[in-house]
């Protein structure tokens, strides 16, 4: 069988900081039959340089440079540009294990049919990796339904298989915008059969100018809304005029509206055949969890605490938290104050405790 070319879509905008670890462990790939599409957005750093630089030294780099488009018309670029009937993703933020590439491959190979594939995440923060772990909700059969709910795939850990992919669909779609990811996942998912290998093959970095840092409100409004159009096309809820609400502004009155579509929601779930609920209750938790922070980061407990009671959802968090929420029903200044400490304290914790010291990067930040 013929090796197959992968090519390697790689959007770059002031990526200095973090584009020689990416490049890196793209070329260090024990597949080596690639080729890197790497489109400078614009960047008004080093970005053109590193890449020049990187190019010099080996020739499967392709460098297009022009003006600032934008994420969606870079990536639809490059997609036009990708020569391989494989098509992966990869941020200049995030790094690549050396195997990513031969296992996704690999599992194209068993499965032709695969129309995209994706893998587990490492979080990595500075030089430090907290290692991910393998989460029971992606059983096999489950992946459509929960692609209704979330984003199902990191978008720096997909491969496209552009012969199962008819190619008028495999174009992001600037309607949806910051979540173009989420809509162009849920519509593959939808027709074809997707697969993840629920295992760490790439390192997500965490840091303040990503763009899911960003534009998060944006990013929780796109999401809102594939959300809506999902759950509608599903004939699961008819009015969801509750999810633009609460994302345009968290109060009282948008809050009462939300709770109330949450429980018809789960009413409508609960009369689904047994043989596919699960799956659906397993994406409306995450959907959930997902409402839930969008509320939190108002940093108004009395209106997470709202939330919560209507749903009946206090089972759901932490006891520290809980309790943090009840006062704040009553004492919202000095809850707020407990919340924030909490936070801090909990991701401290949680930091120090996930990440033994072998996990310490090495210098050239390379994995």
């Amino acid at each position: 069988m013929p090796t197959p070319l992968v090519s390697v879509l790689l959007p770059v905008y002031n990526a200095e900081s973090f584009l020689p670890a990416a490049l890196e462990s793209i070329l260090r790939q024990d597949y080596e039959h690639v080729e890197i599409i790497a489109i400078d957005d614009g960047s008004t750093d080093r970005s053109l340089e590193i890449l020049e630089r990187y190019r010099k030294d080996d020739g499967r780099i392709l460098i297009v440079s022009r003006e600032n488009r934008g994420l969606i018309a870079t990536l639809n670029e490059g997609l036009g540009l990708a020569r391989g009937d494989l098509v992966a993703r990869m941020d200049a933020d995030d790094i690549s294990y050396p195997s990513r590439f031969s296992r996704q491959v690999a599992l194209f190979s068993q499965r032709p049919e695969l129309a995209l594939c994706g893998t587990g995440i490492d979080t990595l923060i500075g030089n430090r990796i907290i290692r991910g772990t393998p989460n029971p909700i992606f059983r096999a059969g489950s992946l459509r339904t929960l692609s209704l709910f979330f984003t199902i795939f990191m978008h720096s850990t997909v491969i496209y298989n552009r012969k199962a992919i008819p190619e008028p669909m495999l174009a992001y779609d600037p309607s949806y915008v910051h979540a173009e990811d989420f809509d162009l996942f849920r519509r593959i998912a939808d027709r074809f059969p997707v697969a993840i290998i629920d295992e760490a093959l790439v390192a997500y970095r965490i840091h303040g100018d990503s763009v899911t840092n960003k534009h998060k409100r944006r990013m929780r409004q796109t999401h809102l809304k594939i959300v809506a159009e999902n759950l509608r096309r599903e004939c699961l809820v008819d009015d969801t005029s509750a999810l633009a609400e609460i994302g345009v502004a968290v109060t009282t009155e948008t809050i009462r509206k939300l709770a109330e579509f949450v429980l018809v929601l789960e009413r409508k779930i609960s009369s689904r055949p047994a043989d596919v609920r699960r799956a659906y209750e397993d994406g409306v938790v995450c959907f959930f969890y997902f409402l839930y922070q969008l509320i939190a980061d108002e940093e108004r407990p009395e209106l997470t605490h709202a939330f919560l009671t209507r749903t009946g959802k206090w089972g759901l968090i932490r006891r520290r938290e809980r309790y943090g929420l009840l006062t704040g029903a009553r004492a919202p200044w000095c809850s707020r104050m407990s919340l924030a400490a909490t936070r801090r304290v909990d991701e401290l914790a949680r930091y120090l405790q996930s990440v033994p010291a072998a996990t310490v990067l090495p210098q050239n930040g390379t994995a």
